[in-house]
């Protein structure tokens, strides 16, 4: 009984505590930050893989506090640096789960764990995305997610999610990989989510694109 209990203090300790002081994180992010304008689908930068971070300096901490200030004014719950045409690969978060707990945090490099088969439950909810303003589309992911990478130091992390919280993680390291949410539907869909996004307004300000 002892031992398991050792092995299951190892297994929470590699997660980071990204539900704690959340509301006092977020707004010292993006007081120090600027919001900038999203980029939006048919941009290249969001078309292709991102570079890895390789240096962890200051330009990286303000590239991080102007992610959560835009984010926070285009009302999202998630942001990739390409979104804001940064060829790099970090993502940010401030997403509830399923249970209504605030996540807060980002993630430098991410890569997702490949789940055993016992844990790949599907869920098939509305997804949407900032770079596709106002197109929604049901979408199939596992309702449970890890993340791993590095912080904002460069120290390897791990994040895990479930619910509404791993639909996030899945999502924002997507973008970094050059794939948007609508790539993964059928192409009756993307065009369908493409329409929505032809015939709605975007609520905050955008790149156009050439």
């Amino acid at each position: 009984m002892a031992q398991q209990q050792q092995v299951d203090e190892q297994v929470s300790s590699e997660f980071v505590v990204d539900t704690e002081d959340c509301e006092a994180r977020e707004l010292a992010y993006r007081e120090r930050g600027t919001a900038r304008p999203i980029t939006v689908v048919g941009n290249p930068v969001l078309h292709r893989e991102c570079k890895d971070v390789t240096e962890f300096d200051d330009k990286l901490a303000a590239l991080i506090d102007d992610m959560f200030a835009s984010q926070k004014a285009a009302e999202g719950v998630g942001l990739a640096a390409n979104q804001i045409g940064v060829d790099l690969k970090v993502f940010v978060y401030d997403c509830p789960d399923d249970d209504g707990n605030r996540h807060t945090g980002l993630v430098v490099n991410p890569v997702l764990d490949e789940l055993p088969a016992d844990r790949r439950v599907l869920d098939d909810s509305n997804e949407g995305c900032l770079s596709v303003p106002t197109a929604y589309a049901e979408l199939a992911r596992p309702d449970y997610a890890v993340v791993r990478g590095q912080d904002a130091e460069g120290n390897p992390i791990a994040v895990e999610g479930t619910g509404y919280f791993a639909r996030c993680l899945q999502h924002e390291t997507d973008h970094l990989y050059g794939r948007l949410y609508i790539d993964r539907l059928s192409k009756r869909e993307r065009k369908a989510a493409l329409a929505q996004m032809e015939e709605g307004t975007a609520r905050y300000e955008t790149v156009p694109n050439a």
